[in-house]
């Protein structure tokens, strides 16, 4: 299965719908935080692995402890994820913090600065 082929596609967007529902709904470890969301996954060819971008709205010790809650629950929520997807092999699932989002949030505030310390808009 070549990596960017449709049933790859489709197995990442399905893998990203179920770890994001278990994620919110199942996982009952209080270092987890509220908002925490799936941005990415990718899943390997031959669905062994599976890397899974979250993206955690807080600050960073929020951020670190979401990971570390993610982690040691992997194994549970690799079993919530087999009964939920049908795969011939439910992959190990690898967290990466996703820090886009941050990024993103934290540029549009600069803009909006610069844009307010010249007393204008961008278009004058």
């Amino acid at each position: 299965m070549r990596k960017n082929s449709v049933k790859n596609t489709r197995i990442n967007g399905e893998v990203q719908r179920g770890l994001a529902e278990i994620i919110r709904g199942e996982i009952k470890d209080p270092r987890i935080a509220m908002m925490t969301s799936v941005v990415a996954v990718e899943v390997a060819p031959d669905l062994k692995t599976c890397k899974a971008w979250i993206s955690v709205l807080g600050d960073e010790t929020a951020q670190a402890d979401t990971l570390a809650g993610l982690e040691s629950a992997e194994g549970y929520i690799r079993s919530l994820l087999a009964k939920k997807i049908n795969l011939r092999n439910t992959p190990k699932i690898t967290f990466i913090l996703d820090q886009s989002i941050a990024y993103g949030v934290n540029m549009s505030k600069k803009i909006d600065e610069v844009i307010g310390q010249e007393g204008g808009s961008i278009t004058e």
